[in-house]
């Protein structure tokens, strides 16, 4: 008889202090539990070891680490009726855990949802080579968006970042002859204000020949010295009058 009420004793013993361990919750520093008593919400916990009274409350935990979620991959048209797939990266983090599981019923689901269109409308609303070439800027209106509309569940978003913006490959095709005209043409500037440059050049070099007819025979007879080193058999060159006049004197 004895030894049947040891083993009762020793059976209610572990199960009080089972019970009692059920009280004893250890969260980590990065972690906060939302105490509701009675269905009713009392305080944030943690971190540390926190109690909990089993049936009487309930605690939801919740992590402080900032998030990275991936967008899906979304098709937007731009203002210039040009169709891309844009997928980007969230990072955003629990500010207030009361908030998040209070006011929103699965934060991560909402934050996905609202990223995604907010994604296509900001998107949408700019044209494909503002896209291209503002990304940075178009980052931080986006993130703006998500932290204002985030702002009343508690959630923090501190960083969006397009990551690709991908093309059809008639659009490719169609921005490479767009890149390539648009070289060609400052090509062509180029090459006339080369040409206007050489234009002003000589027309000094004539003005100042003209004052000096001296200057536009020894210039002459320079072309005359270069032919010759050539080594060419027979030269037939032009005499000009100027030059005729002036030994004539």
């Amino acid at each position: 008889m004895e030894g049947s009420q040891m083993i009762a004793m020793s059976v209610v013993i572990v199960v009080l202090v089972v019970f009692l361990f059920s009280f004893l919750h250890i969260l980590y520093e990065y972690e906060r539990g939302v105490i509701f008593t009675l269905g009713r919400f009392w305080k944030v916990k943690g971190p540390g070891l926190i109690i909990v009274v089993p049936l009487l409350q309930k605690m939801i935990k919740m992590e402080l680490r900032t998030v990275v979620m991936s967008i899906p991959a979304q098709d937007v048209i731009s203002r210039d009726n040009v169709s891309v797939r844009v997928n980007a990266v969230v990072y955003f983090r629990v500010i207030n855990p009361e908030n998040a599981v209070i006011q929103v019923e699965n934060y991560y689901e909402a934050i996905s949802q609202l990223s995604q269109t907010t994604l296509r409308s900001v998107l949408g609303q700019h044209e494909l080579d503002e896209m291209l070439a503002e990304r940075n800027k178009l980052n931080a209106h986006i993130q703006q968006i998500l932290d204002e509309q985030t702002a009343a569940w508690g959630i923090k978003v501190g960083m969006v970042e397009i990551k690709h913006i991908d093309l059809n490959e008639s659009m490719i095709r169609a921005i490479a002859k767009q890149a390539e005209a648009e070289r060609e043409r400052r090509a062509k500037i180029i090459h006339a204000d080369g040409e206007f440059e050489a234009s002003k050049k000589l027309l000094e070099a004539a003005q100042i020949l003209a004052q000096q007819p001296q200057a536009l025979q020894l210039r002459y007879l320079q072309t005359l010295s270069n032919i010759a080193e050539e080594k060419n058999s027979t030269i037939v060159f032009p005499l000009p009058i100027e030059m005729l006049s002036a030994w004539q004197k």
